[in-house]
C-alpha cells in the first residue's frame, strides 16, 4: 500500500488507506471485538487467507487495526480495531447503510435476506 506524501485533501489518505476490494469489510467483521484470522476468512466470502493477511498488514500499518499474540502452542492470534480503527469503524456502518438503502430501491434484497441483514424500517 502505498499513501501518498503530498496530498490535495485529507481524504485523499484516507482513500489510500481503505481502497480495496476487502478492508471495509474486515474492518466491519471487527466490529464486535477481537477475532481470529480463521473467523475473519470465514465471515468474509470469497477472500482468501493470502489477502487478508495482507489487506491486515496494511491496515496494522496505518494503525488502524493491531493484533494480539498468544504464547503457546499452537500460536493464537487476535485482531482488533484501533482507536483509530473503531472512527473509520463509524465512516464503514453509515456507508454500509446507503449500500443497504441503494439495493433495497433497487429490489435487491435477497442478499440482505441471506445475510440476515435487517432492512426493514
Amino acid at each position: 500500500m502505498i499513501i501518498r506524501g503530498i496530498c490535495t485533501c485529507p481524504l485523499e489518505i484516507v482513500h489510500d488507506i481503505i481502497k480495496g476490494k476487502w478492508k471495509t469489510m474486515i474492518i466491519y467483521q471487527l466490529k464486535n471485538g477481537n477475532t481470529s484470522l480463521a473467523q475473519l476468512e470465514r465471515d468474509i466470502d470469497g477472500i482468501t487467507q493470502k489477502m487478508l493477511l495482507q489487506h491486515l498488514r496494511e491496515l496494522q500499518s496505518c494503525t488502524i487495526v493491531d493484533k494480539i499474540k498468544t504464547e503457546g502452542y499452537p500460536l493464537h492470534v487476535e485482531y482488533f480495531l484501533t482507536d483509530r480503527g473503531r472512527k473509520l469503524l463509524e465512516a464503514v456502518l453509515i456507508m454500509q447503510e446507503i449500500g443497504i438503502e441503494f439495493m433495497v430501491e433497487r429490489g435487491q434484497t435477497d442478499l440482505l435476506d441471506r445475510k440476515g441483514i435487517n432492512y426493514k424500517k
